[in-house]
C-alpha cells in the first residue's frame, strides 16, 4: 500500500495533481447497474390539529423496542449497507488511499501539553499504531517518574466502541473516578480505581452522564443520573466510596424534562455547582465542597429567559449572565449574598460584543468574546481594572480559553488555530503580555501553510443580512467556476462553527477542492442575536442563509453547482435535508451525517431521547402554530416529486441523539420520490452511535468514505 501512496503524495506536495486537473471540466461517474433496496410501506397515519401526515416507514424505529419488526429493521439497514458497497467498490482501494494518506499525517506517538493540578502534572499520551491514549502523571516536576494512571488502549480491548469520560482526580490525589461507554449511547458507567493499588472498587455506577465530582473530603462523588428510556439527565446523586449504588443518595431531582441538569466544581474547589437549565432559563444551586452531606442552596430562582453561570474564586462568586443584556454581561455576588438583586456589575453588556466564557485569577479576569464573528480574549487586572486583548493576524481563525487550573498564577493558557494553522497551546504572560507556543499539532510530511490561502468573505441573505464565509483553498485555484468546493454548516444550538485546521482536510485541498465554512444564523458567531435568529420560529433563516451562501460563491466564481457539495451533522444533517428540498438545483453532491430529518415526529415524540430537551430550540408540537412551522421545513415531510442532487446518508444504530430510524426513513421516502437518476446512499455503521468510530484512527475510515463520495463524482480517482 505504501507502493501506491507514496508517488500521489509527491505529486500534491507541488500543487495540484494533474489527476484533478483534468477532471474539473467535466465529470465520467461509474455507477453499477444495481437495484436499491425497496423499503416495506406500512399504514400509518401522525395526527395533530386537524392534519394528518402519512408515514408508511414508521416502522423502522422498533429496534430498541424490540418489537415484530426489530429483526427487519437490522435486516434493512445490512442491505442498504451491501447497495451502498456495490455503488462504491470501485472506490475501495482509493478508500485505502485515503486512509493511509490521512493517518499518515498524525504524528502517532504523541502527547498534550502538561498542567500542573495539586501538585502533579497531568497529560495525555500517544502511542503509535494504538486509537486510544493513556493518562498520566508526574509528582512535582516533568523529570519525575510516570504514574499512568489509566491505559485507555488495553482498557478498550475487546471492545468495537469505547469512550472515556469526566476523569477525575480526588484532592488528595489517591483516587480517579471516570466514566465509561462501550455502546455509544452515552450511557456511562463509572468507575472508581485506587491509583496507589491499582485496585479498582467494586461499587460501580450504571446509567449516569459519566461526570463524577469530587467532595474535598476524597470519600464522596456526586453525578447525573440519566433515564433509561429517555436518556435524560434527571438526578444528581451522592456516592460514598466502598458503597453500593443502590445506597446511593439523590440530592437532586429535576421535574422539567425541558432541562438539562449537571453537577461541577467552582474554580477555588470551594464549591460544588449543579446547574439546571433549557434554552431560555438557568438555576443554580451550591454546596460547599467540605460538607457533601449537607443540602444545596438555590443561588438564584429561574427566571423566564434569563441564563447564568457562576465560578467562585478568592471570596466572591463570578455570575455570566443574559439579565438585562442579550450579549451577556458579568457581575459579582458575596458568598452570603446570592440573589440576583445583590449582583454588581463587573463587565458592562455590550451590544456588538458577546462574552462567551470567563476564567479567573488571583490578579486577573480572562474572558472569552466575540466581535464582528471573530474570536477574542480580553484580559482584565483587578488591582485597576485596566484591559487589554490579544491580538490575531489572520483574517479567519478561533483564539479561545484552555484549561486552566492554577489560581495563583500571571500565565493563561489559550488555545489557537485557523483554516491553515495547525492547533497550537500558548501561554500568555498576563503582566509582561508575552505569549510563549508550547506546541502546535505536528502534521507529519511536507504540509506548508504557505501553500494554503485563506479568506473571510461575506453573503448577502435573503433579508439583507451579511453572512461570513470562511474558506480556504491551495494556491493555484481558480475562480473561473470550474473548480470543486465543499460548503460546510451547521446553524443550531448557538454552537459556533469556527474556522479551525484539519490535516484531514487537506486530501480535498490538495486535490484541487476549495472547503468553505458558512457561518449561518442559529450559530452564535456574531452574539446571542445570530442564534435567536436562527431558531424556533425563526429557524427557516438557518436554511435560507446556506442557500445565500452557495449561491454567492457561485456568483463569485469560487465554483458552479455542477461542483458545489455541502456537508452537515446532526442539527447540520437537518440543515442539508431543508436545502436539498428547498434548493436541490445548487449541490452536485451532498453527505449527511447522522442527520435530524424526522423533525415533527421526534419532537412529538417525549420517550424519544433528548426531545423535551429541545422544545425551545425548535418548538413543542402539541403548539399548533410550531406544528405546522416545523412541518413547513421538515426535511421528510417535505420531500417532493423532483430531481435530487446525489446524496450520500450515514448513522450509527445506536445512536442516542438522532436515532438511525429519522435517516433510514428519509432515504425510503426519497427514493420513493425522487425523479432523477441520481445516487442515494446510506451507511449505518452497526456498532457505533452519534459520533461514529471511537479511536483516533478508525474515525478516519469514515472521513475516507465520506470523500471517496464527493471526489468520485468529481471523476478525481487519485
Amino acid at each position: 500500500m505504501k507502493k501506491a501512496v507514496i508517488p500521489a503524495l509527491m505529486c500534491l506536495a507541488f500543487g495540484l495533481t494533474a489527476k484533478s486537473q483534468n477532471n474539473m471540466s467535466k465529470k465520467q461517474v461509474y455507477w453499477p447497474d444495481v437495484k436499491p433496496p425497496v423499503a416495506e410501506q406500512k399504514q400509518h397515519l401522525h395526527k395533530a390539529h386537524g392534519d394528518v401526515r402519512i408515514d408508511p416507514y414508521y416502522w423502522m424505529n422498533d429496534f430498541f423496542k424490540k418489537g415484530p419488526d426489530s429483526t427487519k429493521v437490522v435486516e434493512y439497514l445490512q442491505a442498504e449497507n451491501n447497495y451502498y458497497s456495490a455503488l462504491m467498490a470501485d472506490t475501495e482501494k482509493f478508500q485505502e488511499v485515503l486512509y493511509t494518506e490521512m493517518r499518515s499525517r498524525i504524528k502517532e506517538q504523541d502527547e498534550s501539553v502538561p498542567y500542573l493540578k495539586n501538585g502533579y502534572y497531568y497529560y495525555t499520551r500517544q502511542v503509535e499504531g494504538k486509537d486510544y491514549y493513556l493518562f498520566c502523571r508526574k509528582k512535582g516536576s516533568l523529570e519525575a517518574k510516570e504514574e499512568v494512571l489509566l491505559d485507555v488502549n488495553k482498557m478498550a480491548e475487546g471492545h468495537n466502541y469505547f469512550s472515556v469520560s469526566g476523569i477525575s482526580v480526588s484532592p488528595d490525589n489517591k483516587w480517579i473516578a471516570y466514566g465509561v461507554d462501550k455502546v455509544s449511547r452515552r450511557q456511562y458507567q463509572i468507575f472508581i480505581k485506587n491509583i496507589d493499588t491499582e485496585m479498582i472498587l467494586e461499587d460501580v455506577i450504571t446509567n449516569t452522564e459519566g461526570d463524577p465530582t469530587w467532595a474535598n473530603d476524597n470519600q464522596t462523588i456526586f453525578y447525573t443520573a440519566k433515564h433509561p428510556v429517555t436518556l435524560l439527565s434527571e438526578r444528581i446523586m451522592r456516592h460514598k466510596l466502598g458503597t453500593n449504588e443502590k445506597e446511593d443518595v439523590e440530592v437532586y431531582k429535576e421535574t422539567d424534562p425541558a432541562n438539562y441538569i449537571g453537577i461541577g466544581k467552582s474554580k477555588s474547589d470551594k464549591y460544588l455547582f449543579i446547574y439546571s437549565q433549557q434554552t431560555l432559563s438557568t438555576e443554580m444551586r451550591y454546596l460547599d465542597a467540605n460538607t457533601p452531606d449537607q443540602p444545596f442552596k438555590i443561588f438564584q430562582p429561574r427566571m423566564k429567559e434569563v441564563l447564568y453561570s457562576v465560578d467562585h474564586a478568592g471570596d466572591l462568586f463570578y455570575i455570566r449572565t443574559n439579565l438585562d443584556a442579550k450579549n451577556f454581561r458579568i457581575m459579582t455576588a458575596t458568598e452570603d449574598k446570592t440573589q440576583a438583586k445583590d449582583w454588581k456589575e463587573f463587565v458592562m453588556h455590550y451590544p456588538d460584543v458577546f462574552i462567551g466564557g470567563m476564567q479567573v485569577f488571583k490578579d486577573f479576569m480572562a474572558i472569552s468574546e466575540r466581535k464582528d464573528g471573530l474570536t477574542r480574549i480580553h484580559i482584565i487586572r483587578f488591582e485597576n481594572n485596566i484591559g487589554h486583548y490579544l491580538s490575531f493576524d489572520e483574517p479567519a481563525y478561533l483564539a479561545s480559553l484552555a484549561y486552566n487550573p492554577g489560581y495563583e498564577t500571571d500565565v493563561l493558557r489559550f488555545n489557537y488555530t485557523s483554516l491553515t494553522t495547525p492547533a497550537s497551546v500558548y501561554d500568555y504572560n498576563m503582566n509582561n503580555k508575552t505569549k510563549v507556543l508550547l506546541k502546535q499539532q505536528v502534521v507529519v510530511g511536507d504540509f506548508d501553510p504557505n501553500r494554503y490561502v485563506t479568506e473571510r468573505i461575506f453573503a448577502t441573505a435573503t433579508d439583507g443580512t451579511k453572512i461570513p464565509i470562511s474558506v480556504v483553498y491551495r494556491k493555484g485555484f481558480k475562480k473561473d467556476g470550474t473548480r470543486p468546493l465543499l460548503l460546510y454548516g451547521y446553524g443550531s444550538y448557538g454552537a459556533n462553527m469556527d474556522a479551525t485546521f484539519s490535516s484531514v482536510r487537506l486530501s480535498l485541498l490538495d486535490r484541487g477542492f476549495a472547503f468553505a465554512i458558512a457561518h449561518i444564523r442559529g450559530g452564535q458567531e456574531m452574539g446571542r442575536y445570530w442564534y435567536e435568529d436562527g431558531k424556533m420560529m425563526k429557524k427557516k433563516n438557518t436554511f435560507t442563509d446556506f442557500i445565500d451562501c452557495a449561491k454567492y460563491l457561485v456568483q463569485e466564481k469560487y465554483t458552479t453547482p455542477e461542483h458545489l457539495y455541502a456537508m452537515g451533522g446532526s442539527a447540520g444533517g437537518l440543515l442539508m435535508g431543508a436545502v436539498v428540498n428547498m434548493a436541490p438545483e445548487m449541490f452536485n453532491g451532498i453527505v449527511a451525517q447522522v442527520p435530524f430529518v424526522d423533525v415533527v415526529t421526534t419532537m412529538s415524540d417525549p420517550t424519544i431521547p433528548l426531545t423535551t430537551n429541545e422544545y425551545d430550540e425548535w418548538g413543542n408540537p402539541e403548539n399548533k402554530e410550531h406544528y405546522f412551522y416545523m412541518k413547513s421545513y421538515s426535511p421528510y415531510d417535505n420531500v417532493e416529486k423532483k430531481s435530487y442532487p446525489h446524496m450520500l446518508i450515514t448513522t450509527g444504530l445506536h445512536d442516542s441523539q438522532v436515532q438511525y430510524f429519522e435517516p433510514a426513513k428519509w432515504v425510503a421516502r426519497l427514493r420513493a420520490y425522487k425523479t432523477d437518476n441520481n445516487k442515494i446512499l446510506f451507511h449505518t455503521d452497526l456498532e457505533a452511535g452519534h459520533g461514529g468510530a471511537s479511536g483516533r484512527f478508525k474515525s478516519l475510515k469514515d472521513r475516507a468514505r465520506e470523500y471517496a463520495f464527493i471526489l468520485k463524482l468529481e471523476g478525481i480517482t487519485q
